[in-house]
């Protein structure tokens, strides 16, 4: 099947037929579809993309937490005589101490938290993503699409671990990534970089201690641009001394032992 043919079955299917799918998604010039499924249906679509489309084999499933989407934390507005400013100011997703509250703004109500579904259809020849956002931020739900392909029950659970989405009709959703007792959700980007807690032994109380992060400041993931570095200037010795006749020029500089002796 081409690839414009398979886009209008979908296209005649999911939203001419019963509005499933919200939109469809092109990406170029590769040419990945991207199908987003209203929450509600989320369900119904994965199931006629096994059935009616053939996509029999489920590649991966993740979460994906939005928060922050869109916005940029270079500052480059003030030049100065080195060049561009990189320090990052404020005080963004996962950005803060433990005990703050986050300030992370850019994902709009209902738009914050998906799930996305990556499928093989090996008879046919294609591949397709498919992502579903959670209608309620405050409690992100999707329905369990693991009676359809049973070897997402870990890629389900992870999701849940990692981002709190919640899969209605999972078999055995439980944390499979984090420890016991652990509070909070590691990929959410309000989650701060330092983490919640810190743990210890106690030799007074000879047991492990869990306490609030005293020892860790909170990091900048933005990379450090360095523009002196010897590293550089050796590489471009060494790529000189690798051009054609630059060996023989560098062996008749360096003196032979009997004109090192006189």
């Amino acid at each position: 099947m081409s690839d414009t043919a398979f886009l209008a079955r979908v296209r005649e299917h999911f939203i001419d037929g019963n509005a499933a799918v919200t939109s469809i998604v092109v990406a170029q010039p590769c040419g990945e579809v991207t199908l987003e499924v209203a929450p509600e249906r989320w369900h119904d679509a994965c199931r006629d993309l096994r059935d009616r489309f053939g996509f029999e084999l489920a590649m991966d499933l993740c979460g994906v937490d939005y928060l922050g989407y869109g916005s940029d934390e270079w500052e480059t507005a003030d030049v100065s005589s080195e060049g561009f400013s990189r320090g990052v100011e404020g005080r963004g997703p996962g950005r803060f101490k433990w005990g703050e509250e986050p300030t992370g703004e850019g994902a709009t109500a209902g738009r914050r938290y998906a799930v996305v579904l990556h499928l093989l259809s090996m008879q046919h020849n294609q591949r397709i993503r498919v992502r579903c956002f959670a209608a309620d931020d405050t409690l992100p739900v999707v329905r369990s699409v693991v009676d359809l392909w049973p070897g997402l029950n870990w890629f389900e659970r992870e999701a849940f671990d990692m981002y709190g989405i919640l899969f209605e009709g999972h078999p055995d959703l439980r944390r499979i990534l984090t420890d016991y007792g652990f509070v909070g959700h590691p990929f959410r980007k309000d989650f701060p970089l330092i983490g919640n807690v810190e743990v210890r032994y106690d030799n007074e109380k000879q047991r492990v201690v869990y306490e609030p992060v005293t020892s860790v400041e909170p990091r900048v993931l933005v990379p450090r641009v360095i523009r002196d570095d010897a590293r550089y200037g050796t590489a471009a010795g060494e790529a000189r001394d690798m051009r054609p006749g630059s060996a023989g020029r560098a062996m008749r500089s360096v003196p032979s032992s009997t004109e090192a002796k006189e």
